[in-house]
C-alpha cells in the first residue's frame, strides 16, 4: 500500500545522513538534549540516581522493572503497535509494521495514527533504529512476544522456526512433501521453505483451497487465539490433514499450535482483530438509546445542585467532628476503625456505612481528624479542624476537594479483603492505592470535555479509561471490575457527594479547580499530554492529577496547617508550583461562594416546642441550639425540638432561665410561645434544687420532704443512700452515677464543687496533638522539574563525553585495533589510527555515579586493553602544566579520599601549591585536585570541549 507524503515526513529515519545506530545507547547518543529531557520526564525512574553516561542510561532503560512501568503508561494503540513489533521479524521495516496493523485491506485511521505511536515509543526509549530497521527494546520484546506460558494479546503463536526447533529432519521432510514442496538437504532450508509457503498469499490460498471444510473450521477456532489446542493420540482426519501439512505443529505431546505465519495469512495480515487507533468519545448519559432525547441541564441548575451537595459535605464533616468531639472511637490494634464503631458513626451521620467510610476517610485525608497517640488510642478532631472551622464555607469546601483529589486512600475498599483474606477497615493502613489520584483527575478531566450541564455515560467513560491505560488495572482483557474501573466508578459517586458535580455534570467551581494543571485544556479526542492522534502522555496526566489536588483552600493568608504539608509535597512531586495550585483553589472558592447560602441569625419558634431554622445558622446560634434542643430533622430546613432534658442540658452548661428567654427573643422572628416559656421556667425552677457533691457523694436539699421522697423511692436502693442530717444524704456511688440516678427518678439535681458552688458542665472539646495530613503514596518517582532535567542532561552528556573520549597513544604503545561496539552498551573499544578510546569497566573496576547537578560519573580504570597508563609525579606535573599553558584538555586517573578510583577529562586552568584547578568536563564544573591523588595522565587526541 502506498504511503502519502505527509505520512512519510512524520517518521523519517533517526540517523539521516550518517551511520545507523547499532545499539540503544548509540541511538540515544544521536539525540538532542530536548529528546533526552523528554525521555527523563516521561520515565522519571531513570533518574534515580542520575546515570553516569548514556550507556548507563540505555542499560537502565532496558531493565525489566523500568520497561514494565513504561508499558503501563501507553495507550491501547501505542501498546498495540509495540505488540505488533514484538511479533514482527527483527529488525522490522516501517512498511512491515504498517502491514501488521492495517492488514491487506488497509485502514486510513491506523495509517494516520501510526507515526505518532512510533514516535512515542522512540521518545520513551522502547523503540530505536531508523524506519528501515525498527527494533523493540529486547526486554519489551520478551514481555510482549507470545510464548506457551505467556500468550500475546495478539493471539498469535510461535513462528514456524520456533515451533519446529526440536523437530526431527525426517518429520520436516514429510511435512514438505505433504504440502507439495520439494525436499531439502537440511532442516534450516526446510523451515525456510515452509515459512515461504505460509507467507506467500497465492500459494497459501491454493493450499487452503484443498483443505476439508472441517479443517477450515478448526483453523477458524484458532486463528484469533489462543493458538493452542489439545489433540488425542489418534486425531480426527481434519486435524491430521492440518498437522501433516504443518498448519498445526506440535507444541507438546498432547498440544498443537497454529504457526504465526499461517495465522497472519488467515487474518489477512492483521496482528490484531480490532486495532484501536482512536480513543472512543465519552458519550452523554442516555445517548444512543432508542428514542433518547439528551438535554443537558442548565449550568445554573448544575451549580445550584453541586453547591447544595457542597454545603451538605461541610455539615457532614462538622457533624462527624461533633460526634467525636469528646474523644471518638478507639483505634484497632492493627489500626483503623472497628466495624462496630463504623456502624455507630454511620448511625450518627444518618448515612450508610460505605458513605460514612468516605466521610471519615475524607476528614482524615484533610488532616481534620487523627488518632491521639495515647496509650488508650482514640480518634478525635485535630487542632487543624479548629483552624478549618474558622474559614469561610467556600474555602472549607475547597480544602476538602483538594484533599480528596490528592489522596491515595481509597474508601471504596473498606469492607473488602486484601490478598491475605483480611478485611480492610476504615482509617486502616492498607487503603492506599497510588493510582487513585490519577484516575480521579482523569475522570474529572474527561467530564470537562462534555458540554456544560451534561452528565457522562459511565460505560463510555470506563471504556475511554481502559483505552488510555489498558495495562494499569490488570484488565487487558477488557473486564469492568478491575481496580482502575472501580476507582473511576467511586469517583463519580464521591464527586457528586462532595459537590464537584451536580446532577452528574461538572460544576463551574470544579472547572476552576481543575484549571491549575494542563488537564483542563484537553478534548475528548486528545487527552492531556497527547499527540493529535490520541497517543497519551501518561506521566504528565498522572502527575498533574497528583499535583493539582493538594493545595489547602486559602484566601489571603488563611491556610489549614495540616493540609499545607501534603499540598507542598504533592506539588513538589508533580513539578507544579504551590502558588498555581493555591490560586486554583481560590478561584474555585470564589466561583462556589455565590451559590452557598448565607448563615442566618434567626429561627422560627412554634407552639409545639420546635424551632425551624430555614437555612444554615450563624455558629453561636447553631451551637446554643444544639445544646438547648434536639435535632428532629434535617434537610433544606432543620427542625429542633425543645425537651426537658435538652433545657436541663443548657442549664448545666451555665445558661440561666433568663439567658435562654433573652436569647430566644433576640433570635426568633416569631414570639416565644407560651409552652416553651413555661418549659424553660419549670425546668429552671427544679434545676439545682438538689445539690450533689463528693463524699463519695452526697445530696443536700433545703426541703426535707424532697429527701424523704428520695429515700422512699425503691429506685434509689442502688445508690445506697443514708441520711447524715435533715438536709443531707450520703451515697456510696460516685457523683456522676448519683446524678444520673436522680435524673432517672425525675429530679433535676445540680453538681456542686467543694466550695458549694454550682458546677457548670460543658462538652469537653478534646483535640489530638498537632497532626499532619497523611502524605499520599506516590505512584513511582516524581516528575523532575526543568531545572533538574537540565542539570541531569548536562551531567549525562559530560559523563558520556568523558567515557568515550579519545586519547593519544603513549610512546611505545601499540596502535589498537578498530573499534568494536559492546553489545551491552554500544560503546567502542578503540579506533584505529586515531588514538585509544576509554575502555569498558572491568569486573574489578570502580565506577562513580553522579547524584545530581554538577556531579558526573567517572568510569573506573579498566583492566582491559587501552587502559590509562600510570605516570610518575614529574610526568604528571609536566603534562598538566603544559595543558594549562595551551588550554587543552587531558585525561586523568584520580583516587578520592575514600579510595574510589575514577577517570576524568579536565581542562587545567592553574597549577600551584601541589593542586591543579581545572574545569572538569565529567562533572561540568570547576574543581581542584591534589596532584598526589592523580594516578596517571594522558593527552587527548581531540579537545572534547
Amino acid at each position: 500500500m502506498r504511503t502519502r507524503p505527509s505520512q512519510q515526513e512524520a517518521h523519517v529515519p533517526e540517523a539521516t545522513g550518517g551511520t545507523p545506530p547499532r545499539t540503544l545507547a548509540e541511538a540515544l547518543r544521536a539525540q538532542g538534549d530536548e529528546s533526552l529531557a523528554a525521555l527523563l520526564r516521561a520515565r522519571p525512574d531513570l533518574l534515580n540516581p542520575v546515570p553516569g553516561d548514556l550507556s548507563q542510561l540505555a542499560t537502565r532503560a532496558a531493565t525489566r522493572a523500568s520497561v514494565v512501568r513504561a508499558l503501563e503508561r501507553l495507550d491501547r494503540f501505542t501498546l498495540q503497535t509495540a505488540e505488533a513489533l514484538a511479533v514482527a521479524p527483527e529488525p522490522a521495516p516501517y512498511g512491515t509494521l504498517r502491514a501488521l496493523l492495517t492488514g491487506d485491506d488497509g485502514n486510513e485511521q491506523v495509517e494516520a495514527a501510526l507515526p505518532a505511536a512510533v514516535r512515542t515509543l522512540r521518545e520513551r526509549a522502547l523503540l530505536w533504529g531508523g524506519d528501515d530497521r525498527l527494533r523493540l527494546v529486547r526486554t519489551a520484546r520478551e514481555l510482549l512476544a507470545p510464548s506457551a506460558t505467556h500468550p500475546s494479546p495478539t493471539g498469535l503463536g510461535p513462528t514456524v522456526a520456533e515451533a519446529t526447533s526440536g523437530m526431527s529432519p525426517g518429520r520436516l521432510q514429510e511435512i514438505l512433501a505433504a504440502a507439495g514442496l520439494p525436499s531439502t538437504h537440511d532442516p534450516v532450508s526446510a523451515v525456510a521453505a515452509l515459512t515461504a509457503l505460509f507467507t506467500d498469499r497465492t500459494r497459501m490460498a491454493a493450499l487452503l483451497d484443498t483443505a476439508p471444510t472441517e479443517a477450515l473450521a478448526v483453523l477458524d477456532r484458532l486463528v484469533w487465539g489462543p493458538p493452542y489446542g489439545e489433540v488425542t493420540a489418534n486425531p480426527a482426519p481434519p486435524v491430521r490433514w492440518l498437522r501433516d501439512r504443518g498448519l498445526l505443529l506440535p507444541a507438546t505431546a498432547r498440544t498443537v499450535v497454529l504457526p504465526r505465519e499461517a495465522a497472519l495469512h488467515l487474518r489477512a495480515g492483521r496482528a490484531h482483530r480490532t486495532p484501536e487507533p482512536v480513543a472512543s468519545a465519552v458519550r452523554p448519559r442516555g445517548a444512543g438509546g432508542a428514542g433518547s432525547d439528551v438535554r443537558p441541564y442548565s449550568p445554573q441548575a448544575v451549580d445550584s445542585a453541586a453547591a447544595g451537595q457542597a454545603y451538605t459535605a461541610l455539615a457532614t464533616i462538622e457533624e462527624l467532628a461533633k460526634d467525636w468531639n469528646e474523644g471518638g472511637p478507639g483505634v484497632l490494634r492493627v489500626g483503623g476503625l472497628s466495624v462496630r464503631d463504623l456502624k455507630r458513626t454511620a448511625t450518627a451521620l444518618e448515612v450508610t456505612e460505605p458513605v460514612a467510610a468516605f466521610w471519615v476517610e475524607l476528614a482524615f485525608a484533610a488532616g481534620l481528624v487523627a488518632s491521639d497517640g495515647e496509650a488508650d488510642e482514640r480518634y478525635a478532631p485535630t487542632p487543624a479542624y479548629d483552624a478549618w472551622l474558622e474559614l469561610p464555607a467556600a474555602e472549607r469546601w475547597a480544602c476538602l476537594a483538594t484533599a480528596w483529589l490528592t489522596a491515595t486512600r481509597t474508601s471504596g475498599l473498606v469492607g473488602s479483603q486484601d490478598s491475605k483474606g483480611r478485611t480492610l477497615s476504615a482509617l486502616g493502613p492498607d487503603l492506599d492505592r497510588s493510582q487513585a489520584p490519577e484516575v480521579r483527575r482523569r475522570v474529572l478531566d474527561l467530564l470537562v470535555t462534555l458540554p456544560e450541564g451534561t452528565a457522562p455515560d459511565p460505560e463510555s467513560l470506563l471504556a475511554r479509561l481502559r483505552w488510555e491505560r489498558p495495562l494499569r488495572g490488570a484488565s487487558a482483557a477488557g473486564r469492568s471490575d478491575d481496580l482502575r474501573a472501580r476507582i473511576a466508578s467511586w469517583t463519580l459517586n464521591e464527586a457528586e457527594m462532595l459537590g464537584l458535580t451536580g446532577r452528574g455534570a461538572l460544576a463551574t467551581h470544579t472547572r476552576a479547580l481543575l484549571g491549575a494543571g494542563a488537564a483542563g485544556a484537553g478534548s475528548a479526542e486528545t487527552p492531556p499530554g497527547s499527540s493529535a492522534t490520541g497517543t497519551t502522555d501518561a506521566t504528565n496526566a498522572t502527575d498533574s492529577a497528583t499535583a493539582a489536588s493538594t493545595v489547602p483552600a486559602a484566601t489571603g493568608d488563611s491556610t489549614v496547617p495540616a493540609a499545607t504539608a501534603a499540598a507542598a509535597a504533592a506539588s513538589a512531586e508533580a513539578g507544579t508550583s504551590a502558588v498555581e495550585l493555591s490560586a486554583a483553589a481560590r478561584r474555585a472558592a470564589r466561583a462556589l461562594a455565590p451559590y452557598l447560602p448565607d448563615p442566618l441569625d434567626h429561627v422560627l419558634l412554634q407552639a409545639d416546642l420546635t424551632a425551624v431554622a430555614p437555612g444554615p445558622l450563624l455558629r453561636p446560634l447553631a451551637e446554643l441550639l444544639s445544646v438547648a434542643a434536639e435535632v428532629e430533622s434535617k434537610g433544606g430546613a432543620t427542625v429542633y425540638r425543645f425537651t426537658p432534658a435538652s433545657v436541663r442540658r443548657a442549664l448545666d452548661a451555665g445558661q440561666s432561665a433568663s439567658d435562654l428567654h433573652d436569647f430566644l427573643k433576640a433570635h426568633s422572628r416569631t414570639p416565644v410561645p407560651q409552652p416553651l416559656a413555661y418549659l424553660i421556667d419549670d425546668v429552671a425552677r427544679k434545676h439545682g434544687h438538689l445539690r450533689v457533691g463528693a463524699a463519695s457523694a452526697y445530696v443536700r436539699c433545703d426541703d426535707e420532704a424532697v429527701l424523704d421522697e428520695i429515700l422512699a423511692d425503691k429506685r434509689s436502693q442502688g445508690l445506697r443512700l443514708r441520711r447524715l442530717a435533715p438536709t443531707v444524704l450520703a451515697a456510696q456511688a460516685d457523683p456522676a452515677a448519683l446524678l444520673d440516678g436522680l435524673r432517672t427518678m425525675g429530679f433535676a439535681p445540680a453538681a456542686e464543687s467543694a466550695e458549694g458552688d454550682v458546677m457548670i458542665t460543658r462538652a469537653h472539646d478534646y483535640r489530638t496533638p498537632p497532626r499532619s495530613a497523611p502524605a499520599p503514596v506516590p505512584d513511582g518517582p516524581p516528575v523532575p522539574d526543568a531545572t533538574l532535567l537540565g542539570a541531569a542532561v548536562r551531567a549525562i552528556r559530560a559523563g558520556d563525553r568523558a567515557a568515550t573520549v579519545i586519547r593519544k597513544p603513549t610512546a611505545g604503545e601499540a596502535v589498537p585495533a578498530p573499534a568494536t561496539a559492546s553489545p551491552a552498551t554500544g560503546r567502542g573499544q578503540g579506533r584505529a589510527g586515531d588514538g585509544v578510546r576509554l575502555p569498558e569497566p572491568g569486573p574489578g573496576d570502580v565506577t562513580g555515579t553522579g547524584a545530581g547537578a554538577g556531579t558526573g560519573a567517572g568510569t573506573g580504570a579498566g583492566t582491559n586493553g587501552g587502559r590509562l597508563p600510570r605516570t610518575n609525579s614529574a610526568e604528571t606535573l609536566a603534562t598538566v602544566q603544559a595543558a594549562a599553558l595551551t588550554g587543552s584538555a587531558v585525561w586523568i586517573g584520580y583516587v578520592n579520599a575514600d579510595g574510589a578510583a575514577s577517570q576524568r577529562v579536565i581542562a587545567p586552568v592553574r597549577v600551584e601549591g601541589g593542586f591543579v584547578t581545572a574545569y572538569d568536563h565529567t562533572a561540568d564544573e570547576i574543581r581542584t585536585y591534589p596532584l598526589h591523588r592523580i594516578t596517571g595522565v594522558a593527552e587527548l587526541a581531540d579537545d572534547p570541549a
